[in-house]
Formats: structure tokens, C-alpha cells, sequence
């Protein structure tokens, strides 16, 4: 299973070393990744903050799993867009998301 990491941080890279030793993954993309991540996987750069190039990419890509790493990305609802277009993905919807986010119910505490 080719697999899309998305983010380029310490998070990023340790979630790609641990991909890298699955037997079940085959090829492993991030966008936009760092140098470390290259080591272990071909680094993009997609906008991803525009779903539709993720998703063309996810199936030109042949991707079956999308890691999503960043806040942004989660609160702009990409999980819910992969989700919608059978695209098997990790990270939350875009309503749970927002908890966490600057625009979620604890900015008003």
C-alpha cells in the first residue's frame, strides 16, 4: 500500500522511519517533508491545502492511506474530503478538529 504523509515536522519524520520498516507499505510520499524525511521517503511539494490536488494526487499516486499531520490541514477538513472520495486516511474530521483549533469552543474559556 503506497501511503501520503502530509507535514514536514519531528512528527512527520518519526511516523515516516516507522512506515519505512511496515512490510505493508509500499512506496511512501510527504508533502511537503524536510531532509530527514527524504531519507526514507520522496518528498512533494503538493498544495494541500487545495483538496483537489490531493486527491488527484492520492489517485495518481495509487494512495491507499493518508496521514494528516497538520493542524491546518485537519481544521480546513481534508480528513472529511479524503473520507468523502473513499480515500482511507488518519486524522480527524474537520468538526473534531476544530476542539483543538483557534476557532473551536476553548478560545472562549
Amino acid at each position: 500500500m503506497n501511503v501520503l504523509l502530509i507535514g514536514g515536522g519531528g512528527r512527520e519524520h518519526a511516523l515516516a522511519w516507522a512506515l519505512k520498516s511496515s512490510k505493508r507499505v509500499g512506496r511512501i510520499f510527504c508533502s511537503p517533508g524536510n531532509a530527514g524525511i527524504a531519507q526514507v521517503a520522496q518528498c512533494l511539494k503538493i498544495d494541500t491545502s487545495n483538496h483537489t490536488a490531493v486527491l488527484d494526487f492520492c489517485k495518481f499516486g495509487d494512495i491507499g492511506f493518508v496521514i494528516i499531520g497538520p493542524e491546518a490541514e485537519l481544521v480546513a477538513g481534508l480528513s472529511d474530503t479524503l473520507n468523502n472520495h473513499g480515500i482511507k486516511c488518519f486524522g480527524p474530521s474537520k468538526a473534531a478538529a476544530q476542539l483543538e483549533g483557534s476557532k473551536g469552543f476553548m478560545k472562549d474559556l
